[in-house]
Parts: C-alpha cells; structure tokens; sequence
C-alpha cells in the first residue's frame, strides 16, 4: 500500500518544479493528485500523465478558489490535503527592483496577492470542505526567507514570513474547532527549481559558477532537489504525522543550523 494511498490530494503551482514533483510522488504513492496551475499546458500534461485532474486556477482570486473546491467536492467528494505551493520571488515577473528602499507599492501588493492570499485563500476554502469529512493536512508552503531577511527580495521574504505565522493560526484555530485538520509550514532553502533561473542566468560557465558559490555555503554542500521537499510533503500529508500540526519544518542542507565556519580550537 502507498503511504497516502486513497487519499485526494490538491497541489497548487503543480506544472513545474516543486509542485510538480510533489504531484508525482504523491500519484506514485497511491493518491489522486488534482494539480492547479495558470501554466494551462503544462498541468494538463503532467495531469494526463499521473491522472487525477487538473484545474486552471489563479491563486489570488477567490472566485476560482471557489470554482475548484466546489469541482473537487462534486468529482471527489472530498479533500484530504491541500499543498499550498504556489508563488513568485517576483524577480522574473518584469516587476522592477525588489529591495526595500526602491520596490514599488504595485510589486509589493502583486507579490502578496499571489504568495499570501494565494495561501489564505487556499487555507480557507480548503478546511471549509475538508471539516466536512473530519480532518485533512494542509500544508503552506513558506520559505527560509521566511525566517531570515533577504534584501534583494522584500516582498517574497515578507510575504512568506507571514504565511509562516498564519500557518500557525489555522493550525491552532482547527485544532480549536476539533476539524481534525492539521496545518504545517515548508521552509526550503536553496532547492534548484526553475524560479532560481534570474538569479543563476542562462549562460552555462556563469550559471555554473553562481551555483557553486551557493554550494560553498551549505553545510551539506549542495542545492537541494524538488524531490527532497516533496518527500516532506508526503509525510506532512500521510497518517505518519498526525500528531504534528502548526510546525515549520526547514529543508535547507543546514543553512539555518548556523555557519559553516564555526570558532574552533587552535591545533
């Protein structure tokens, strides 16, 4: 039997990257993977490949919000985890400058709108289906940035910050309400993923070169891969872990466990 094997599984952001992993390992696993994505193409690709189904949907709007869980309870009659997964760093949206002194008000509320809202209004619609059924998983995806500053990205780190403290109030509204629903926060640090492409460039020598020099500040020595969060999601979502709600859990090759460097004694 797979680990979350009969259970229906929704994944936003799913036609790339992390999402897109998390989809078929949950498919391989035994669930039926619903995938959301405003990359038409590319989810109903991935949807005819690992089955289940695929919804275009726009994150920040709660219309569509409504749209989908409404389908997903009319095909499925059910929801037993939500994979809030998508967002932008806003530095490949054609957005201007991210830093504090000089973001414009408009990216900063775009970013939030599809990070932040995009979350909440996940969190929201999908605990209104799944206390139907008593219970399910939730799980929101944050960020490293969400616990440390990042200067040349203000509104991703804020926005993620935030969703790693709501995270925290859903999980202990629901366990209030005895929903039986569980929530959790992701915090991924250096996973190479498609949404690293402004930062690394596309020209191989210089690419390669920036990726190293990431590297070099990793205690493990190496970016992570989408696979090693979607394992993450696969145990937040299974039976494994139902006695853990409103954590944050970091996968980040011990970025935050402190430096590398750290003071020793002289030989």
């Amino acid at each position: 039997m797979g680990r979350v094997q009969g259970k229906i599984a929704l994944v936003t952001g799913g036609a790339r990257g992390i999402g897109a992993a998390t989809a078929e390992l949950l498919a391989a696993e035994g669930a039926t993977v619903i995938i959301t994505d405003i990359l038409e193409e590319e989810g109903k690709a991935l949807s005819d490949k690992i089955g289940g189904g695929f919804y275009p949907l726009d994150v920040s709007s709660e219309s569509q919000w409504q749209r989908v869980i409404s389908s997903i309870e009319k095909e499925f009659g059910r929801l037993d985890i939500l994979f809030n997964n998508a967002g932008i760093i806003g530095l490949s949206e054609d957005l201007g400058s991210q830093d504090p002194e000089n973001i414009s008000l408009e990216s900063w509320h775009h970013v939030h709108q599809i990070n932040l809202d995009g979350v909440f209004l996940g969190c929201k619609h999908g605990m209104g289906l799944m206390k139907k059924q008593g219970g399910g998983s939730i799980i929101n995806m944050s960020s490293r940035s969400g616990i440390v500053g990042i200067p040349g990205a203000s509104a991703y780190a804020s926005s993620k910050a935030a969703i790693r403290n709501h995270t925290k109030t859903v999980a202990l509204y629901c366990a209030e309400k005895k929903y039986g629903i569980r929530c959790n926060s992701l915090h991924p640090g250096a996973i190479l993923t498609p949404i690293w492409d402004p930062m690394l460039g596309t020209h191989p020598g210089t690419r390669e070169k920036i990726i190293a020099g990431i590297e070099a500040g990793i205690p493990l020595g190496h970016m992570g891969e989408p696979l090693d969060v979607a394992y993450a999601v696969l145990y937040l979502g299974s039976e494994e872990s139902t006695y853990i709600t409103g954590i944050e859990l970091t996968l980040d090759g011990g970025i935050l466990a402190g430096s590398a460097a750290s003071p020793q004694k002289a030989e």
